[in-house]
């Protein structure tokens, strides 16, 4: 991955490689301003004195994990055409991981506990048209956290590189009355590109597989749960995905009568197939609203469909990740050194405002810490433990969790799962940077599968935290 530089002034430089900043700070040429993600500091360079480079940060909006790309604007010729082409070369891969569905419920408890306390307790009062939310452009709070998270992001990467445009996706209908004025109805919401939506949902929807005897790396059909032969609508939550064979075999009888043999799978499909859509709809109401906090930046902001995506991405052979679907959004010929690993951003929050736990009938129990920091340490902090001898002997890296006693639970990450180290206490720890609110692990397992698209593409394997030169002497600003 590349490192964000920054100048002596803290202006925003050109990224630079790994092996760039070992040597700047092993050279005393630069200090670490930040550790996760990697921002070095350099002591004796000015933005004045340097040139840069045309870098575009791209976004691919989700509901529960948004990928982020940062790569640089170039454009190639082709020798046997002579054409030219665009091309972005990619710099950082970023997965952000939203906590929306927490905030909901966490907002959907309190709610329920406050409702059952003002049942038993007269002297509560009701709420009553006092909420404040009737103002036009108001989200809620589990939709606009989306929202901010993905600006807070998009404002930090802005202040490490000098960043000139921005992309993001934005999934629009087209207009069609302009090549078919006789369209009417549903047809005119559509857009030419339903069919081709439609499938790639559908194909998402049911796992890639036929619903009826899980056959995969089949050619898949679209078919009908209740038939059109029946009454059956056109409608996605009436479709699903089956090989050829079945769909012969189910041919026009009800899925009752085809499934009378196998009932949990019966009963699987009609639930599946009258799945909440929940992600689709949070999506769908924030897009607008991530779109106008883009362009509210001043940059310039190039919105692309998500069937240009796919296109892009299937043209180019390159795996299906939130990351690498964000790096092919917009207009792209020729994607580069895509095969360098992805750090995941995990949103953990600031701390909770309860002081107190609450028992199965929503009445206080017991009491929390007062205090948000024991012995120097907050819960959320990065520390780097030492223990010299014992059965924890060794050496611990990760999200620090502390108690009032001192002996605190520091929390990692390998090859994407969670490990926690419990009992350690705070003697042996050390900050090596303040918690802000996300978690940070490198996702190496689906990075050692990808298979390198050109021989000139570097796949960096090593950590932020493990870079050498990083000495006593070098500075750790938070």
């Amino acid at each position: 991955m590349a490192v964000f530089v920054l100048d002596s002034q803290g202006k925003a430089l050109m990224p630079c490689t790994e092996k760039r900043a070992r040597l700047l700070l092993a050279r005393g040429r630069a200090r670490v301003h930040r550790l996760v993600p990697m921002v070095i500091r350099l002591t004796d360079r000015a933005a004045d004195t340097c040139t840069f480079q045309p870098l575009r940060l791209k976004l691919d909006p989700g509901s529960k994990t948004t990928g982020l790309a940062l790569v640089r604007d170039a454009e190639i010729i082709d020798q046997q055409s002579g054409e030219v082409q665009v091309t972005a070369v990619v710099l950082n891969l970023m997965e952000l991981i939203h906590r929306g569905r927490q905030i909901s419920e966490a907002l959907t408890a309190r709610r329920q506990m406050r409702r059952r306390r003002r049942n038993q307790l007269r002297h509560r009062a009701p709420r009553f048209l006092n909420r404040g939310n009737q103002k036009e452009g108001w989200l809620a709070p589990s939709l606009q956290h989306r929202v901010d998270t993905c600006m807070a992001w998009v404002r930090r990467i802005q202040r490490w590189v000098p960043l000139k445009a921005i992309s993001s996706e934005l999934v629009r209908f087209d207009m069609q009355a302009l090549q078919n004025p006789k369209i009417s109805g549903i047809e005119y919401q559509q857009g030419t590109l339903f069919g081709y939506e439609l499938r790639e949902y559908l194909l998402e929807k049911w796992g890639r597989q036929c619903a009826y005897c899980d056959a995969q790396d089949v050619p898949l059909q679209i078919e009908h749960i209740h038939p059109k032969a029946q009454g059956g609508s056109n409608r996605a939550s009436n479709l699903t995905l089956a090989c050829a064979c079945c769909n012969q075999k189910k041919a026009a009888r009800s899925i009752e009568d085809f499934l009378t043999k196998d009932p949990k799978r019966l009963a699987k499909i009609l639930a599946d197939a009258k799945k909440p859509l929940r992600d689709a709809a949070a999506v769908n109401a924030t897009r607008w609203a991530l779109a106008n906090a883009l362009q509210a930046t001043g940059l310039p902001v190039e919105l692309a469909s998500g069937g240009q995506t796919k296109f892009n991405r299937c043209t180019l052979g390159i795996p299906k990740t939130h990351a690498l679907d964000a790096a092919c959004v917009g207009t792209l010929q020729v994607l580069q050194n895509w095969q360098c690993p992805t750090l995941t951003l995990k949103a953990t929050g600031r701390g909770s405002y309860q002081r107190t736990r609450l028992n199965k009938f929503g009445f206080p129990r017991g009491y929390l810490m007062r205090r948000k920091r024991v012995h120097g340490f907050g819960t959320g902090d990065m520390v780097r433990a030492e223990v010299p001898s014992g059965v924890k002997a060794g050496i611990h890296i990760g999200r620090v969790a502390i108690r009032a006693s001192g002996s605190f639970n520091i929390q990692s990450y390998q090859d994407g799962q969670s490990v926690v180290v419990q009992g350690i206490s705070h003697k042996h720890c050390r900050v090596i940077q303040r918690g802000d609110g996300y978690g940070y692990f490198f996702n190496r397992a689906n990075s050692a599968k990808r298979e390198p698209a050109r021989p000139q593409a570097r796949n960096a394997v090593r950590s932020a935290l493990c870079l050498p030169g990083m000495n006593a002497e070098v500075s750790r600003a938070h």
